[in-house]
């Protein structure tokens, strides 16, 4: 691969974890050398959010100060240079094109190229699994209809379960084979074509080795996407 080839710097707004945004910058490089087995890696900048004051701002509805501190790290990564951006977690896209708008470059979207996965599978009706704000939001039910897909939340005592393993255990590396298990017995619960893995730490618990329900790894296919977009 020539260096003049390619796009320059990526730009990653993590820390909402921290445990997924390393997983972006492992896979954007591993990735990297399976397809051109050299060492041209792209150039990467990563901001790490404040991430009990970017959860504050979920928890407590505060759009206009979620908009504001997300394009705190959005300007920064515009000021080091990068020519594009991804938003290294689900959801901070319930605001995607507020903060797109807002952004002298390129944003990434993790759920265009979700749907996007899924629609050329022919998936038409997913489960969407995250944080309790993303799956009582309706941004990836909005987008994915334009695919054709129907997307739907579980039951809210599911969601509070699935919130308390993210919350308690994922974001800060602690991984159970229990939590595990409550997760796939949800999955089981529902009719679906595959589930969306709406929280970037939670690839990082549920494999498609654990299930034969398909499962659409966010984490991967947005770090997937940035890889070819940066090499053009």
């Amino acid at each position: 691969m020539n260096f003049s080839a390619k796009k320059g710097r990526i730009g990653i707004l993590g820390g909402i974890s921290h445990e997924s945004t390393i997983r972006y910058y492992e896979l954007i490089l591993k990735e990297y050398y399976q397809r051109c087995g050299d060492y041209y890696y792209p150039e990467i900048i990563i901001f790490s959010l404040d991430f009990q004051r970017f959860t504050d701002y979920e928890d407590k509805k505060d759009m206009k100060g979620y908009v504001q501190y997300i394009m705190e790290g959005i300007r920064s990564l515009e000021k080091a240079g990068v020519d594009f951006i991804l938003m290294a977690a689900n959801s901070p896209h319930s605001v995607f094109f507020q903060i797109e708008k807002a952004a002298t470059v390129p944003l990434l979207s993790i759920v265009c190229v979700t749907a996007e996965k899924a629609a050329s599978e022919g998936r038409k009706s997913l489960l969407l699994l995250g944080i309790s704000y993303t799956m009582q939001s309706k941004f990836y039910q909005q987008t994915c209809a334009a695919y054709g897909i129907e997307v739907n939340p579980p039951s809210p005592e599911h969601q509070e379960i699935i919130n308390t393993i993210i919350f308690d255990e994922l974001v800060i590396g602690v991984f159970t084979e229990e939590s595990k298990q409550k997760l796939l017995q949800i999955i089981s619960s529902y009719e679906v074509d595959g589930v969306i893995l709406g929280c970037t730490e939670l690839p990082l618990l549920l494999t498609q080795e654990d299930t034969t329900v398909p499962l659409y790894d966010t984490l991967h296919l947005h770090a997937t996407a940035a890889l070819e977009y940066a090499l053009g």
